[in-house]
């Protein structure tokens, strides 16, 4: 990670209004390039409706999102992925009547260079096209630990066993940011750990990361730095020793000195 390079995503004075209900207000956040940035806050605090903006799925009522530079404002939300935003969901949405690799394919679907007459025609380039997606599929299914599951129908895999799936669907995008959604939702501590591995791993190659995650211990060991949100606004921003030491943290998230340290 180098902070010393401007930010890939860039995010100034976002708000979301819902009727009489300022769920967001003035928000200011950056994440780099190869960064794990975690975002916390208690119940209602404004994570995800900030998450879905940041993701395109809720245009923001003020401010804006800048990735690489560039405003996001006004880009319909499957325009994300190609400008290298890929998000995960808490729920698995994988494609049950398909493999483990074909799945992987489909997200791909962005990057792949032959065009559909030449998918429908079977040409060379289309064929070249898809063995190249099939090699990248594999190592991208082996790299999130399901190379042995890679032919198996998606329905047959654990919940945990999904949401590693998921995260080899996104990377087939080819990703500069990945935005993650309570990835440790339903997982056992041994599935987290293999998660927190995956993410470190995919941040050392390069690519922002941004998770929303109710898991302290998980995103506590995890994060490079943490923004924390409470009512709608940014109470601290740090390293994740500076925010658990911070007493307004404390008392906004837990009501309690020490207590975030250990939950």
């Amino acid at each position: 990670m180098n902070t010393s390079t401007p930010a890939l995503l860039s995010v100034r004075g976002l708000g979301m209004r819902f009727g009489g209900l300022q769920a967001v207000a003035d928000l200011d956040l950056d994440v780099h390039a190869g960064e794990i940035l975690g975002v916390i806050g208690p119940n209602g605090a404004g994570k995800s409706t900030t998450f879905n903006m940041i993701a395109g799925a809720l245009p923001p009522s003020t401010g804006e999102v800048v990735f690489d530079g560039r405003s996001m404002a006004g880009v319909p939300t499957h325009g994300f992925a190609p400008r290298g935003i890929v998000r995960t969901f808490q729920h698995n949405k994988a494609f049950d009547s398909l493999s483990v690799r074909e799945n992987v394919m489909v997200g791909m679907h962005t990057r792949m260079p032959a065009t559909l007459w030449q998918v429908l025609a079977g040409t060379t380039a289309a064929r070249a096209a898809e063995d190249q997606a099939q090699r990248r599929a594999d190592e991208l299914v082996a790299f999130v630990g399901l190379g042995e599951w890679r032919d198996a129908e998606v329905a047959t895999l654990s919940f945990g066993q999904g949401r590693l799936l998921e995260i080899a669907r996104g990377l087939a995008a080819q990703p500069r940011l990945m935005l993650f959604d309570e990835p440790a939702a339903g997982l056992t501590p041994a599935e987290c750990e293999r998660l927190g591995g995956i993410i470190r791993g995919i941040a050392a190659q390069g690519i922002a990361v941004l998770l929303i995650e109710h898991d302290m211990r998980f995103l506590m060991a995890l994060a490079d730095r943490v923004v924390v949100l409470n009512f709608g606004r940014k109470i601290a921003e740090g390293t994740p020793e500076s925010v658990q030491a911070d007493r307004a943290v404390v008392a906004a998230y837990l009501g309690d000195v020490g207590g975030l340290a250990h939950a």
